[in-house]
């Protein structure tokens, strides 16, 4: 039987759920878990935490919640553990964790890899005219923190000395999958469509219990969210993997879920940009094998770009958020009017004390379709009867936001009958830290591997030359929409297809996966970039983007600027756009009649 490596997925963000660990140490012949802490909100709080004391800046959770308790079980049966939640100080991620291995009697040996905290150098590096990427904006002058994201090969060279636990700074999300196999197949570094392979891998599992039914469009068929499994993942030699979870946990191994994570906050599934490997997804296709297992290959690769993707966070002002219910007849018109009041009065307060408006303003009224599209909020009516709402504001001086903190509980006495004016007493001001991105020259991000007291640089990685993406199989540019003939009738898109959105910044893409070969030409025919930029044109500021990808039978949508600054940047109430894919599933697509009356799709009425 040829070699397979057999990898948990035991987290997808700061904060997942503790039952990931123990279930997946229970899986049998178990070779590696691996974390993923760092997303681009996650480094804004690191930062956030570092200025308030300098021994912080990692999760904290990966010591005290994920190993703490099953330490000496994972020593035990030998599992190699990889986690990117170093953070902003890996060192004392390290020191914390040993700690915790000395008070128990353990033995460890972890390494640690950096370098991809390029504070220090920051202000070289902007003498040199390095600018804000994509839009070429200068880069700011006073930055809390500044971190490539780096790639795979030290994660591969820390296991080559014999690391029980690689803990890293910011590599990318898939890297902690990738220096796993690189190390255990020996895959060379110009191997490209093994590393393409090995990163579909990685970033199959990077969310956790998103490849195994959490989020799935068709929540309703997931049996046991309390108790959903996280994935493991069986990789071979050339990369392909048979994806699972542990025995008797709840959750689905569905394809239609595997389709919808694999192009989950990707772009261009052409050239899905990593530090090691340009990624194409498009060929990438997903078989069922049992009921609990599915096998994905097909990923294609080229030679990567000769940069790193750097973020930095800075701070920029302050903002704050207050929440109020409103219940009764005409709830919607009087939370508008509530809302519009306390910001008018707030607005005269700090004219009166010398300070300027609020540089930015977000009403919102929770319950009543808020983030649809105009012709979608049916229910924004008299009809209602209940809403919340959510007010954010931003302004460049703290005590200017004290007005609303402090005017928002007089709504409860001089405004609308029905109003409950705070949840949970005065809102808290808190800074806003945003993050910026820009490209660094990879030779200008030196890596090092410590571990025990011994500590050695990382080889960089050589200069390669770009090479395009190949044509795909089909047209690129497809008019499906004549296939439509004789008696039709209207569905919503969530009849004939998956979705899911994901977020790059300020960006959002939603990949539209069809449920049936069939639907796929019909979907081509009236999802198309206009039909589609119209819908969201009341969220997206930008252009609208829409690519192939014939394996998954999928077309993937890029929404620019969609996002209000996304992440801490947003004061909108889904600055992730969580739920942008499932605002687009209620798009009106037409289908032809016979699809309802031979069962192919469901009846909707």
């Amino acid at each position: 039987m040829s070699k397979t490596i057999r990898i948990g997925g035991a987290s997808g963000f700061w904060g997942d759920s503790a039952i990931a660990t123990p279930q997946l140490l229970a899986v049998p012949w178990l070779q590696y878990l691996v974390y993923d802490y760092l997303a681009e909100t996650t480094m804004a709080i690191l930062a956030r935490a570092r200025v308030k004391d300098p021994s912080l800046g990692y999760a904290t959770d990966f010591v005290h919640t994920a190993m703490a308790p099953h330490l000496a079980q994972i020593c035990r049966q030998g599992v190699r553990v990889i986690a990117n939640a170093g953070g902003l100080n890996p060192h004392a991620c390290r020191a914390a964790l040993l700690a915790v291995a000395r008070e128990q009697g353990l033995s460890l040996r972890v390494a640690v890899v950096t370098g991809d905290d390029i504070l220090s150098s920051f202000d070289t590096l902007r003498s040199h005219g390095i600018r804000e990427w994509p839009d070429g904006a200068d880069l700011p002058t006073d930055p809390l923190s500044v971190n490539a994201y780096v790639g795979a090969r030290g994660i591969a060279q820390a296991l080559a000395l014999g690391a029980d636990i690689v803990i890293t700074g910011r590599c990318v999300d898939s890297a902690v999958v990738v220096g796993a196999l690189a190390h255990e197949f020996g895959w060379q570094w110009d191997d490209w469509d093994r590393l393409a392979a090995g990163t579909l891998a990685g970033h199959l599992i990077e969310c956790g219990a998103q490849a195994t039914g959490g989020l799935f469009t068709d929540w309703q068929t997931v049996p046991d969210w309390a108790n959903i499994g996280y994935p493991v993942i069986d990789v071979a030699q050339d990369g392909s993997l048979t994806l699972s979870k542990p025995a008797g946990t709840g959750g689905l191994i569905h394809p239609g879920a595997v389709a919808e994570q694999i192009l989950y906050e990707v772009g261009d599934p052409a050239n899905y940009l990593m530090p090691d490997v340009t990624c194409d997804f498009r060929e990438v296709r997903v078989a069922r094998v049992t009921t609990d297992t599915v096998h994905v290959s097909g990923a294609r690769g080229r030679p990567p770009t000769a940069t790193y993707k750097a973020n930095g966070t800075h701070r920029e002002g302050y903002q704050m958020q207050v929440m109020m219910a409103i219940r009764g007849i005409d709830a919607v018109a009087k939370a508008n009017r509530t809302a519009a009041a306390l910001l008018e009065r707030t607005r005269r307060l700090m004219e009166e004390r010398g300070f300027g408006d609020y540089t930015q303003t977000c009403v919102e009224l929770l319950g009543c379709d808020s983030l649809y599209p105009p012709q979608q909020r049916t229910r924004a009516s008299a009809d209602v009867r209940e809403v919340v709402l959510r007010i954010a504001v931003r302004h460049e001086n703290a005590k200017a936001l004290s007005f609303l903190q402090r005017e928002c509980a007089s709504a409860g006495t001089s405004m609308g009958p029905g109003t409950r004016s705070s949840f949970s007493g005065r809102a808290e001001i808190q800074p806003v830290i945003k993050v910026f991105s820009f490209l660094v020259p990879k030779h200008a991000v030196p890596l090092q591997v410590a571990m025990d007291t011994h500590s050695e640089p990382v080889p960089g990685a050589p200069e390669c030359a770009p090479v395009p993406a190949a044509p795909l199989r089909m047209p690129e540019s497809r008019d499906d929409a004549g296939a439509l003939t004789g008696d039709t009738l209207e569905v919503p898109l969530v009849a004939l297809a998956w979705a899911r959105s994901g977020d790059k910044g300020d960006d959002e893409n939603i990949a539209v996966i069809a449920r049936h070969a069939e639907f796929l030409p019909v979907l081509r025919g009236q999802l198309t970039v206009e039909s589609v930029r119209a819908y969201v044109a009341h969220l997206v500021s930008g252009a609208v983007e829409r690519f192939e990808v014939p394996g998954l039978g999928a077309l993937n949508f890029v929404l620019h600027e969609a996002l209000g600054g996304g992440g801490v940047g947003s004061l909108r109430s889904d600055p992730l756009g969580k739920s942008y894919a499932q605002m687009l599933l209620d798009f009106p697509v037409q289908i032809p009649r016979k699809w309802v009356a031979s069962g192919l799709v469901p009846h909707t009425t």
